[in-house]
């Protein structure tokens, strides 16, 4: 990793795997290391980056002002999938922030990134700036190729593609506002609100609420919320086929559902998941898959209950939306 490093160094982007999707890195002191960031994604420039760093003691370079329930909530879940947004210090400059006076921070639990995390911070680095690994909008990346595949023409010749395999979580992380006096939870993942609310003994609020429908399970409602935060548009994690959910399927539609509902015939079966946690895991790439058979359509029965499950329909909400 100490190669890969030195290129995050040089100021080169270098995308690598976490434990819930892959993300695109570049120095986070860098701005212009960040910049292309954004252009290689397409992303806004007042949309925030989440810094990685390589462990909880790191937490005070970026941020200021950090409640005792924050702390608690690093030392239950990190290295995982979740972010806090805390005030942020003087080290984290608008280009990272979108001109937010918060700031994002996680510690991955993947062996590739932390590795590569531990070697940025050796050479001098103090944290890596990671929105997923695609263009923006579409649909996140799970392996190393679908990097490739979604930004292979906009990357340089000194840019990196680590391979770590497939995601392990699918998804990406839980976004927990620790700005307030109260935790609450800004993007839904696999730390649920149950779990922030057992690990700080304190009541959870949650910018979004279930809305039950006349098919089967919920849907998110997305509220107003001041703090803007990744992934948090109504079209966002989309495919270029139209998605439709917890409709009956009719011939030439793409269809993902739990392998206990059967395919209607003329069906294409794009994913059969066994439970929720195979569902986000391999949610991208189905999705993905309908693409690359050039599908126009896909259906998807949604997941009902909680944990993982919040989080799958919030990606789908935002992916019925479209691009």
């Amino acid at each position: 990793m100490v190669a890969a490093a030195a290129h995050l160094i040089a100021g080169d982007l270098v995308a690598f795997p976490t434990e819930t999707v892959y993300g695109l890195g570049g120095d986070a002191c860098n701005s212009a290391a960040v910049a292309r960031i954004y252009e290689v994604k397409g992303r806004p420039a007042d949309h925030p980056l989440i810094v990685h760093i390589a462990s909880m003691d790191r937490m005070g370079d970026w941020a200021s002002d950090v409640p005792e329930y924050a702390i608690k909530l690093a030392r239950d879940f990190w290295p995982g999938p979740m972010t806090l947004v805390l005030k942020r210090s003087e080290l984290a400059g608008d280009f990272v922030t979108g001109g937010q006076d918060t700031v994002g921070v996680r510690v991955p639990d993947h062996v590739v990134a932390l590795a590569l995390l531990e070697a940025f911070e050796k050479a001098g680095g103090k944290g890596v700036a990671a929105p997923s690994a695609n263009r923006f909008g579409h649909v996140s990346p799970t392996t190393a190729a679908a990097v490739v595949e979604e930004l292979g023409e906009y990357l340089s010749a000194d840019d990196l593609v680590l391979d770590g395999g497939e995601c392990a979580v699918g998804v990406e992380s839980t976004i927990i506002d620790c700005t307030s006096d109260t935790p609450r939870i800004l993007r839904p993942g696999a730390i649920s609100d149950d779990m922030v609310s057992q690990s700080t003994g304190l009541d959870v609020f949650r910018t979004y609420r279930f809305v039950t429908t006349d098919s089967a399970g919920f849907e998110i409602v997305k509220e107003a919320n001041e703090i803007r935060v990744s992934g948090s548009l109504e079209n966002h994690y989309a495919p270029a086929a139209k998605v439709f959910l917890c409709e009956t399927p009719t011939p030439g539609q793409g269809f993902i559902a739990h392998a206990n509902i059967e395919t209607p015939p003329g069906v294409i079966r794009l994913a059969s998941p066994y439970d929720d946690e195979e569902f986000a895991r391999i949610l991208y790439s189905a999705l993905r898959e309908a693409d690359a058979q050039g599908l126009s359509e896909v259906v998807v029965m949604q997941p009902i209950g909680t944990g993982i499950a919040v989080a799958i329909r919030d990606r789908l909400a935002r992916a019925s939306n479209g691009r």
